[in-house]
């Protein structure tokens, strides 16, 4: 019997000794509690705080919404000169790539306009001022998954962690030559320190790569084997918005394009001339990346955004003011929660299990949950934009689910189909781990005992 099943792995597996599991699971049909193991103890939930983010930012966004980013002036045109300031106002989109602003260059340039008279200037000021969440560790932020939140941003690539440059490290030519560094985006707003060198081909790689606090220092530290494989890492920018005008300034140089005063940041006048607007894709899609790649910045985006929208400031604390007014009224008992972010990241987020497959039942019902169940990573499928954080994992049972990891936690919650056809919804949450990957092995090895079925 499954019940008994669970209950005996969850009291004797030795991979569970000093850690603790909440497990919760109820019929997706009914709403009926199944199993539940610890279900009302509040445990940290890692990315699985992303389930609560995105019902809410669906709630109340909406699937279609979009994001913004405009060009505009508080001059004029005179010929090909434009008298005045050049803004660049962002307004939250997570996913401006460098192809974007190239493409923004090109607007000013078929604009006719070849000289500024004024200044470049970025604007992120949409949202507020802190730029790193209050409780993210400070050996995250260097990280592409910990960079800064900026109403101006942009990614490198289309996983679109924003904030972030890919650093690129490939072997010398010979034993102890210096081994060739790239940034991606090409940019000088990132300096490079290299410590590193080539090692003999027999090696393994003990590359390091690291940026100093508070600087756009990055240093590489390290062996990488003559021969050897390209060594990459995601490493955010300190002050995305500077960093994207940067971006922009280079392009419109590319174009012959030049002004007269400084590219700096600063703010623009409600009132200016809207030359060009530019939307993201909408909330729906934007889903993708957020959920099946975990994208933190996203999920602080969505917060920030929900406080401006609806408090008039783009703040985590206005942000999670709605998203805690919001999950209420999704079936969630909010009283039993402690929410401190929109991506997770925090150790200080505190959820039940029994509070998770209750939101996942209660939004069946939700015209936008189509979507939402749709962004969630498809267990076993090798296609990443599908499969995501799932996409080596479960192969031959049918999981769709979100999956958490911070130091010490390991979460999946989501959707599963038994033996029988019949649909679940559960959640586990391993808290207290030494070694947090062990607990994926954990919550496979629980879903193929759930997956059984006959729960009399």
């Amino acid at each position: 019997m499954v019940k008994e099943q669970l209950k005996n792995f969850l009291k004797s597996d030795p991979r569970l000794t000093g850690a603790l599991a909440g497990v919760s699971i109820r019929s997706a049909r009914t709403g009926e509690k199944l199993f539940d193991h610890m279900g009302d103890i509040r445990f940290r939930p890692a990315s699985n705080m992303k389930l609560f983010t995105s019902a809410a930012a669906l709630t109340v966004l909406g699937a279609g919404y979009t994001f913004s980013t405009e060009l505009g002036t508080d001059g004029r045109t005179e010929g090909e000169l434009l008298r005045g300031n050049l803004f660049l106002r962002g307004k939250g989109d997570p996913t401006l790539l460098p192809a974007d602003l190239e493409r923004f260059a090109e607007k000013i340039r078929e604009a006719g306009i070849k000289q500024i008279a004024g200044d470049v200037i970025g604007d992120g000021s949409w949202y507020d001022d802190v730029h790193l969440s209050p409780d993210l560790s400070w050996s995250d932020e260097q990280y592409y998954y910990g960079a800064q939140v900026s109403a101006l941003t942009v990614a490198p690539d289309e996983d679109y962690d924003a904030g972030s440059v890919v650093v690129e490290v490939e072997p010398g030519m010979a034993v102890g030559d210096r081994p060739e560094i790239h940034i991606f985006p090409e940019t000088d707003y990132v300096e490079v320190v290299n410590e590193a060198w080539t090692d003999s081909g027999g090696e393994e790689s003990s590359i390091k790569i690291e940026r100093r606090h508070a600087t756009n220092m990055v240093v590489v530290k390290g062996a990488i084997p003559l021969g050897g494989e390209t060594e990459k890492e995601w490493m955010s920018v300190w002050d995305p918005a500077i960093y994207t005008t940067q971006l922009f300034g280079r392009a419109l140089e590319d174009r012959d394009i030049s002004w007269t005063g400084k590219l700096k940041a600063g703010e623009a006048p409600e009132d200016m001339n809207i030359l060009y607007t530019d939307r993201s894709m909408p909330l729906a899609e934007l889903l993708v990346p957020f959920m099946k790649l975990s994208n933190n910045g996203h999920g602080e985006i969505m917060v920030k955004e929900m406080g401006k929208i609806t408090h008039g400031e783009g703040s985590w604390e206005n942000g999670l003011r709605v998203v805690e007014s919001e999950i209420p009224k999704l079936g969630v008992n909010g009283d039993t929660l402690s929410i401190r972010d929109g991506s997770g990241l925090s150790h200080f987020n505190l959820i039940p299990a029994n509070e998770i497959t209750q939101l996942l039942y209660e939004i069946q019902k939700e015209e936008w949950f189509p979507a939402y169940f749709h962004s969630l990573p498809v267990a076993g499928n090798e296609e990443r934009k599908i499969g995501g954080t799932l996409r080596e994992r479960m192969q031959g049972i049918t999981v769709q689910a979100k999956t958490g990891t911070i130091h010490g936690v390991s979460t999946l919650s989501g959707y599963m189909e038994d033996t029988d056809g019949e649909r679940a919804i559960f959640s586990i949450m391993i808290n207290n781990l030494l070694d947090e990957e062990e607990g994926k092995s954990i919550e496979d090895d629980l879903l193929k005992i759930m997956v059984q079925g006959s729960w009399n």
